[in-house]
Formats: C-alpha cells, structure tokens, sequence
C-alpha cells in the first residue's frame, strides 16, 4: 500500500531476520530457564511473533519475516517476553529502533542491548494544541495577562492492557505556583477528540504600563513558567491510572507571539526510569533492512524502462542494461530481484533468462559446472521460481510437511516426498517450464557429447535451488510458519539432502555423504527406478508447448488464520456479535469456521465478493478492520489482528475477486447502525455507497508486481554504484583503443564488446541522472510546502529536523 503525496507514491517495507538472545536473566526459581518469544512491532502494534523457544536464557529463533508498511511509524520495536507455567507472559526488556537509524543498521548482523519497558518506554503518540496568551484590562484601568491552553485532539496514544480511556491534565506551573486543571475521559479510543479550553491568570493585575504589559517582576516569573499537558489512561485497577506521555512548553515562547497552534509528539517525563544498567536484560541479534521508495508517475521512467526492456535483444547480453546491472552491483541477488520482478511484469523474463544462460553455457568449458555458481543468470533462475512456483510449493510439499511431525520412518517420508515431487509435472509454473526449456536446449547444444547434460542443467535448479531448500527451511517459503525445531530442523536436513542427491542424477552417490550413516541409508534409494522417475520429471518440465494441465484447477490455498467477525444477521433474531474465528481463503471460496480442520459455518464464493474496503474505526471503536460486500448488501465485518494482516487480507480477497463481473464501483465506508450509514446518514440500508471503490489491482494472484516500483529500485541501484559505471565507461574506452594486457582495475567487468557496451552505458547514467534531477526537484518542493508543527510532521520529529538540516544544507551549497 502506496502513501499518495502529489503525483508520487511513496513505498515502506521492512525484512527483519530475527536471529538469537543471550544472557536472558534466569527466572526467580528453582529452574532458572525461561520459556521466550519475540515480537515485532510497529511502535506497539504486533505484527509478527516467533515461536516459542523452550528452557533457555539463551533462545535461537532463526526466523526471517517480511512486510510491506502500511502507515507511518516512529519506532520498529522488538518485544522479549518469557511464558510461565500458568501461560501468563511477562515482558523481559525491548529494543526500540527510530525510524531515522534504521539505515544506520541496514542489513548488517546487530547485537542491541534490552531495555526496560515502563510507562516511559512506552510513550507514542501526538498532541494538538493551541495557546493563546490574551490582555485583560477592566474598567479602573487594572491590566492582567491570560492564557487559554485549548486541547483539541490526541493521536496514536499507547493501548494500555487491551483498553484505552484517555484523558489530559493541563498544568501552568512556575517558582512559586502550579494550577492544574483536567479534561473529561473519552471512552475507547486511542485517538480522542476533546476540544476543552482552559483559562490560567499568568501575571498579577498591576496599573496599565504603554511600555510594558508586564511589570519587571512579572517578566521574569513568565519566563520561568512553562505548561505542562499530561496524558493519562483512566483505569479501573488499584494500582491509580497508567502514564501515556507528557508535553512541556515554556511560556516565554509567546512573548514573540500571543496565538499558537502546532501538533507535538508526546514525550516521556524527565524523570524516568533511567538508574538501572542497560545491560541487565541480555541482547538481541537482528539483522533489519527498512527501504523506502518514493515512486513517480509511469512516464518518468519510460527512458531507463525501455532500455532494461532491450536486453534480451541486445548482441551480445553482456551489453544489455540488466547484464550491466549485474556487474556493478555488489551481489548479483540485489540485482536479480528487481529486474526479475521487472521482467515478469512486461512477459519478458523468458527471453531475457534464455539469453543470459545461453552466454553462460558458452563460457562454461565442464558440463559438471553448469549453473553451479552464484551467477546473475543463477540469481535471477532462482528469484523467478520463487515468485512464480510459491503456489508451486504449496500444492506440492505443504501437506506432507504439515503431516511430518507424525512420521517416524524417514525412509518412508523421503519416498513420499519424492513420489509427490516426481508427480508433479503437471503443476509446473508454465513460466518456470519455459525457462528450463531453453537452459535444457542451450546445455545440449554446447555439450553435444555428454547424454546427460539437458538433465543436470535442469536438475541444479529444481532440485538443488528449489524443492532442496523448501525442505531443509520450510518457513522461509511459507510451508511451516516457524522454524523448526532442532530435531526436526535435522531430519529435514537430511532428506533434503537425499532428495537433492537423488535429483541430481549424480554417477556416486554415496559421496555425495560425509556422514557413512547416510551413505549405507541412500543404498535404499539406489535403484534404476528413482533414476527414471527423475529423468521423467525433468523431461516433462523442460519439454516444449508444455502447458499447464487442467488438473491444476484444484482449490490453491492462499491465506489462512484467526480473525474477529460480526454476525451478518442471517439470522432474523439473535445478537449482531463478535466472534473469534478460522478464516481460510482458497481461489475458489471464503470461508471461516470455528477452529482450523472444523467444518467450514459459512462459505463465501469468489463470485460472489462484490468489494473488500476498509472499514472506518469510528463504526465500532476497532481498529483494523474490513468489509467483505456480497449480494442483496450483505456485509461481512471482519477485524485484523494488526495493520499489516489487514493489508494483506484486503490485497489478497481483492486481486482474487478483481475479475468478477457484478463488482461495486461505490461503497459506504462505515457501518449501518441504529438504523443508518454512520457515513452518509442515508436510513435505508440497501442504499447505494456513498464513495467510489479503491482502484483496481493486478488481477494475477500470484504475481503482484508495480513495475514502476522496481524500475525506480534500479534506478536507486544505478545511482548507488555510479562510479563503477563511470570506471566501466573507462574500462570500455581502453579496451576500444589498446589491444595489451587489461589493466587490473578493469579486470572485473565482462565486457564482450566495448563499443556496444559504451552505448548502452552512455543510456544508462543520461536516464538515472535525469531522474536524479526529478528526485532532487521534488524534495525541494516538499521542503518549501512543509510546515513544521504541522499533523504530518508535529513539532519534536527527530527525522522531519534532519530533513530540515539536509535540505537547507543543500538550498546553501547550490546558492
């Protein structure tokens, strides 16, 4: 979900490797060990939770999460709690990263130190207020100041134990006073309207002075007077009503002006809980890389589009664009994913693969070394299997690995798994099956004398990149939704190697096992029958004209989980409730049931969701929650666990019902309750929407791909390793013009034809420097509108305060 700012879209996502705890404190008992999980949130929200690890201060997750950001943010907060016995979870300590740092840990191993988390840790949200400093003057002449603190509205307060009931203390304070006053409670809300005004005498009446409003005194008492608005949860426990963060202003400010009205980030109070060591919780290793793309309008990248588009027909590919992207790029995998992606969106990824993989076949001089390196062609073969087989995997492997717990004999468990895989044929991406065609036909007609080669050619990444990977870590491609645990994580490695050895058509197979165990165990397997059950398999995924078959029509699940419904009254009497339920998406229905395996209480046809829209939190004091629109107006309510689930729910039940016929173009975005829409007042309940429907989505589920997005990700590649364009550019020239030894700087470049590739590159830096331009005009734009103290950027945001401070130091260096 894009941020819409004038004409540009602007891209959060995050992918966070969660990696282990150490030097947890031992629990206050005999035991000492503690039973740990980890959260991730966006400042407090949840959005993902490991596993729990059992009986350790030092627990390893191992667990890798990823998601598009839906909202702004100011902290990316990772939660350590410990389970007891009676299944209550305590808080150990936290590690909280501000927005503005996250590119200072980007994509690099991190141990933080955990912190202790109280009311002062805890504080977020945002405060409006408006101060107005007045002059009363009665009718004998008597002078006195007033100021009125008006509290308008707060934003993002902290939910504290499931519940929020905020309210505001306003408090003028000085060397000698301190008036307090309080606003009235609003219930269930974190982001409570009050709009209370409160009157404070500042100075003592004095006679009427034309020089000054305030005696010598008094001048100097107002400047030590500050006022203080405090947030509280009103709560009904014995322990009195929890923090939620404070404001401090110091009244001198208004003697430049006597109105001011500005939005504040709330702050902790100054006397927090800062005396223990920072040290004594343990620490957490992350590995955090946080990307924002801020995207134009489609035009603006139609130069550098087109020729990235041009690869595949470019003589040679060494030449093209996205072969040059590949060279200066550190790693060939940070390359691979956008111009995959890129690619796949246009349907010219085929093409482009063939042509890569035909100019490495013919460098590689042993047909056992085939595709075995860390290639760009062996990059992008594998980022395009995992977009387009995700699916692949699911109808595939899922259920037997969902059933593995239960397994005893591995023998038995690896000829499942192989009979499953061997089987499968049919269900082949038929995009992952035009590009095996074309390594299969370029590896035979290079190594015309070895019979096996358009088999290994295939194998190495079907097997080897593909099904072998998805057994050892099946949580990394959605099959387990955590990693597993050591002893089943080392009989899936196991397996996995076997499948790999047997996939591989190796002549010794017994070497391919350090373990002599292992080695007796693949004696088993060793059998003609495997050997041609393989050779079968990757013939039918590499013939040509291969499509896919019917059979693959069979439900594909695409997301399941537990969320929150209202009733939909198809009941004429009984309670419009809500109820915890399994919700389970297939691209043939919707349904939800009580428990996951239950049978389903309601089933929803794709045909029949008219709309998926969001659903204002002002409905039924939710946040997170959406609507699924059917026929005859029936509405589905539904509510996330977090903002992120609800995004992802609302994308996935659009894109698979974006095709069907009846869909609505408007839709009322609150509820109808009390015998109206809370939205458009409108009484009668089969009235149409009173708001147009979201825009519509790439109807392809598997492949959601903004190709405006990734070519704005390459563009920021380009840009990032310029001067190896630039010494690529050089290197070009040299070759051109001396025929001698190449010079070691140049070395590193393929460069098959240094004209062409100087052509290519001369297109390349005139369309990432005339984005650069774009990017650079759009942020002066911005600087100029932006007003500090404003909602979008309240007055104490560290990050909008460097942006400020860059900008100005830009405005001055190009004065």
């Amino acid at each position: 979900m894009a941020v819409e700012e004038e004409g540009l879209r602007v891209f959060q996502s995050v992918r966070i490797k969660i990696g282990e705890a150490k030097n947890l404190p031992t629990y206050p008992g005999p035991n000492k060990m503690r039973d740990c999980y980890c959260t991730v949130n966006l400042d407090q929200e949840e959005v993902f939770r490991t596993k729990i690890v059992e009986k350790s201060l030092c627990p390893f997750y191992g667990e890798d999460f990823y998601c598009e950001i839906p909202r702004t943010f100011r902290h990316l907060s990772f939660y350590i709690f410990d389970r007891d016995v009676f299944r209550r979870d305590s808080i150990i300590g936290k590690v909280a990263i501000q927005k503005e740092d996250l590119q200072k840990y980007h994509n690099r191993d991190t141990w933080f130190q955990l912190q202790h988390v109280d009311a002062d840790s805890e504080v977020q949200g945002k405060v409006h207020l408006e101060l107005r400093l007045g002059e009363v003057i009665t009718d004998t002449g008597v002078v006195s100041h007033r100021l009125a603190t008006r509290v308008l509205e707060c934003q993002g307060l902290p939910i504290v134990n499931g519940q929020c009931d905020p309210y505001a203390t306003v408090t003028l304070s000085g060397p000698s006073r301190s008036e307090a006053k309080k606003t009235k409670v609003k219930k269930k809300t974190n982001n409570p309207h009050f709009d209370e005004v409160f009157y404070f005498e500042v100075t003592r009446p004095s006679s009427y002075n034309k020089k000054s409003h305030f005696d010598i005194e008094d001048v100097d008492e107002v400047d030590k007077m500050e006022i203080r608005v405090d947030l509280w949860n009103a709560s009904n426990l014995k322990f009195g009503d929890e923090f939620l963060g404070e404001l401090r202003l110091p009244l001198k400010f208004l003697r430049q002006s006597s109105s001011y009205e500005a939005w504040y980030f709330l702050q902790p109070r100054d006397n927090g809980n800062k005396s223990l060591k920072p040290d004594d919780l343990g620490s957490l290793r992350l590995n955090v890389v946080y990307t924002e793309d801020h995207v134009f309008s489609s035009d603006y990248y139609s130069p550098l589009r087109d020729v990235l588009l041009k690869s595949a027909d470019v003589e040679p590919v060494s030449a093209s664009a996205a072969h040059i992207l590949g060279e200066v790029c550190r790693e060939k995998q940070e390359a691979a994913i956008p111009l995959v992606r890129l690619f796949l969106h246009y349907g010219r990824i085929v093409p482009f693969i063939s042509a890569i993989a035909n100019a490495e076949v013919k460098r590689t001089q042993d047909p056992n070394t085939i595709f075995r390196g860390n290639s760009l062609t062996s990059k992008c073969i594998d980022e395009t299997m995992k977009l387009a087989g995700m699916h692949y995997l699911q109808v595939t492997l899922k259920p037997i690995i969902d059933e593995f717990v239960f397994q005893e004999n591995l023998r038995q468990y690896v000829d499942r798994i192989f009979t499953v895989i061997t089987k499968s044929g049919v269900s082949c991406p038929t995009v992952m099956c035009d590009i095996f065609f074309s390594l299969r036909e370029s590896a035979a007609k290079r190594f015309q004398g070895d019979l096996d080669v358009r088999y290994t050619a295939v194998s190495s990444f079907i097997f080897l990149r593909f099904f072998a990977p998805a057994i050892l870590s099946p949580n990394l491609f959605q099959l387990t939704p955590h990693h597993p645990d050591p002893q089943t994580s080392r009989t899936l490695t196991l397996i996995s190697k076997t499948i790999q050895t047997l996939g591989s058509l190796s002549k010794s197979k017994s070497a391919n096992f350090k373990e002599s165990y292992m080695a007796t165990f693949y004696d088993y397997f060793n059998e003609q029958k495997y050997a041609d059950a393989v050779k079968n398999f990757l013939d039918l995924i590499s013939s040509s004209g291969r499509r896919d078959h019917k059979s693959i029509e069979q439900p594909i699940l695409l997301k399941e989980g537990f969320m929150i419904k209202r009733a939909q009254g198809r009941k004429r009497f009984g309670m419009k409730n809500f109820k915890k339920r399994w919700f389970r998406l297939t691209n043939h229905e919707f349904t939800y049931q009580k428990s996951k395996g239950d049978h389903p209480l309601c089933s929803i046809p794709i045909e029949n969701i008219l709309a998926v829209e969001r659903l204002e939190e002002e409905s039924f004091k939710m946040k997170n929650m959406f609507q699924v629109i059917q026929p005859e107006r029936r509405v589905l309510y539904i509510q996330a666990n977090n903002c992120v689930e609800a995004k992802d729910w609302i994308d996935i039940l659009t894109k698979v019902s974006q095709c069907n016929k009846k869909r609505l173009t408007v839709y009322h975005p609150s509820a109808y309750l009390n015998g109206h829409w809370l939205c458009c007042k409108a009484t009668a309940d089969n009235t149409p929407g009173c708001t147009p429907c979201t825009g519509g989505l790439p109807a392809n589920i598997q492949l959601d791909i903004d190709g405006d997005r990734e070519t704005e990700r390459i563009y920021s590649l380009f840009n990032l390793y310029m001067p190896k364009l630039e010494k690529m550019q050089e290197a070009c020239g040299s070759k051109s013009v001396y025929d001698g030894p190449e010079e070691e700087e140049y070395s590193t470049f393929v460069i098959d034809d240094p004209k062409e590739t100087y052509k290519t590159l001369k297109l390349i830096i005139e369309g990432v420097g005339t984005l650069e331009q774009e990017h650079a005009q759009y942020k002066r734009d911005k600087f100029k509108k932006t007003k500090y103290g404003s909602q979008e950027h309240p007055i104490g945001d560290k990050s909008f305060q460097t942006y400020i401070r860059q900008q100005s130091e830009i405005s001055a260096h190009s004065i």
